[in-house]
């Protein structure tokens, strides 16, 4: 594997991090970041959310190496210093939600050859919620898995989502799937929200945080997504809703201020989940890793748990959980 650009002056994370470049079957160029390798409690494999890069999970990999654990993040294509897929590097966009499965599975090629600790674990925000899930379904080994925020839904009205799922179906008929979705702009959320108006994190020096890496590496930012991203979002959770739960111990964390991602659908899949829990973490925003020192103890100190309650199970997800 070849060593990538880490930029360990934003990334608050443990000492000793490593980056590479990975090339997907595609030939498309994502990169990975292990940090705390030599863990004796196993390795946490974290699929970050739309918009993210895996500086932005250094504090999280501190809380998890404090609790024992590796951190192994990826640069999701599209994304972070990954390859960006249209010319316009401010727009969000991938061809097909399934191509992120391409990119999990050199990741996990990639953990096999750095020799990470096992047992394995899934840790998966937002974006990435819907990713690991589908990962997870297909066979992802991992003994347990964490969700923050997943995106098992786009919190959108009826009305609103069947416009706008109109909309981006028929621009990639006519050529256009590459254009903004209608309502977002270019610019990275965080860059231009108010801290006082933002639907992330109620810790103000972690919002800072996150905008200080920003300014720092502006090549790592990404604004909204493209109308094929749209599309694809919401097909690709859609089907993923009319699925089975995957027979993994699981916690799904969300914060009771949830604005972003669809309560119905997120309570609706783990009411099917017969080794899965929901747990609200009270005045969380969105992002619940990046929150208030209170919260983001409580989460990870839950997550350890689960972690190590599963150290030697054998909860392969080749099974599907017997739930309608």
């Amino acid at each position: 594997m070849e060593q990538a650009p880490f930029y360990n002056d934003i990334a608050n994370g443990p000492d000793g991090a490593e980056a590479f470049w990975l090339n997907a079957s595609d030939g498309v160029r994502v990169r990975v970041a292990a940090w705390n390798k030599d863990a004796t409690g196993g390795t946490v494999l974290l699929f970050p959310g739309r918009t993210e890069y895996v500086e932005k999970y250094g504090p999280a990999a501190a809380d998890l190496a404090a609790r024992g654990f590796a951190t192994f993040a990826i640069d999701w294509r599209g994304q972070g210093l990954a390859d960006r897929l249209i010319d316009d590097r401010s727009i969000g966009h991938v061809d097909k939600f399934t191509d992120f499965q391409l990119d999990m599975a050199e990741m996990v090629k990639a953990a096999t050859a750095l020799n990470l600790p096992k047992p394995w674990y899934l840790l998966a925000h937002s974006m990435g919620g819907a990713i690991g899930l589908r990962a997870l379904m297909d066979g992802l080994d991992v003994n347990a898995a964490v969700f923050t925020g997943p995106m098992f839904g786009i919190d959108m009205n009826m009305p609103l989502r069947m416009f706008a799922y109109s909309l981006a179906w028929s621009s990639g008929k006519i050529g256009l799937g590459h254009v903004l979705s209608p309502s977002t702009k270019r610019d990275n959320y965080v860059m231009i929200e108010p801290y006082e108006k933002n639907k992330l994190t109620t810790d103000r020096a972690m919002y800072e945080f996150m905008r200080e890496q920003g300014r720092a590496h502006p090549e790592l930012l990404l604004g909204g997504p493209s109308l094929t991203w749209l599309h694809e979002g919401l097909n690709d959770t859609l089907e993923l809703s009319r699925k089975l739960s995957p027979d993994v111990p699981t916690i799904c964390f969300m914060g009771s201020n949830e604005r972003i991602v669809d309560w119905a659908r997120v309570r609706d899949r783990m009411s099917r989940w017969p080794k899965g829990r929901l747990e609200i973490l009270d005045g969380g925003e969105h992002e619940v890793m990046m929150e208030r020192s209170e919260i983001r103890t409580r989460l990870f100190d839950m997550a350890a748990e689960l972690f190590r309650q599963n150290a030697n199970g054998d909860h392969g997800s080749k099974d599907q959980a017997q739930s309608a």
